[in-house]
């Protein structure tokens, strides 16, 4: 997993509440069982038209100033819905390394630490004052530091966060669970050679 330390990247504000897993990764996409692939069918339902090929002009997603946003800012309840890993992965691969919401469901909450995303949670008013800003000056960029724990973006938008320190821990070294377990590899393999 790649370490996550501190982000600047294009803020993509989408003002939608309660975006569930099946929005975020429709579950016709879920076929693939490598972790990557997933980007391209992002929001599927709602970047394309009927034709599921066109375009659709009026997604956030879809204005060209957001291209390559590596942030998304978000309403409430995101990650709603089935438990699937598929979402985090699906946002992963699109380019979204950090989500910037008032609240997320659990599991994909849990779901994004272990995938590398990172998941900031900041009161709604905060998050609705960032994405006023970020619409008002589309292609905007903001920084999301997670040594510091700060979230800074336009007009001298600024806000901290908590987040818990093991999991700030992994992110920050780039550990998944794999990587958590052989951090222990010498005592592993000590331990096998005696059975």
């Amino acid at each position: 997993m790649q370490p996550f330390t501190k982000l600047t990247a294009v803020g993509a504000p989408m003002d939608r509440i309660n975006a569930d897993t099946d929005q975020i990764i429709p579950k016709q996409f879920l076929k693939r069982i490598e972790r990557t692939g997933f980007g391209q069918f992002l929001f599927f339902d709602w970047r394309y038209l009927a034709d599921g090929v066109t375009p659709d002009p009026s997604f956030e997603l879809n204005a060209p100033a957001l291209k390559g946003a590596e942030i998304l800012v978000i309403g409430k309840n995101f990650g709603c819905g089935s438990s699937r890993e598929h979402a985090p992965w699906a946002l992963l691969d699109y380019g979204f390394r950090a989500i910037i919401a008032p609240s997320y469901a659990d599991i994909f909450y849990n779901n994004c630490f272990k995938n590398g995303v990172l998941p900031v949670t900041l009161d709604e008013e905060v998050v609705y004052d960032l994405m006023t800003r970020l619409q008002n000056a589309p292609g905007s960029e903001v920084t999301v530091d997670l040594e510091t724990q700060t979230v800074t973006g336009p007009d001298g938008f600024t806000a901290t966060f908590e987040v818990d320190g093991f999991r700030r821990e992994c992110l920050l070294n780039g550990w998944d669970d794999i990587g958590l377990t052989l951090l222990n590899e010498k005592d592993i393999t000590a331990f096998e050679s005696k059975i």
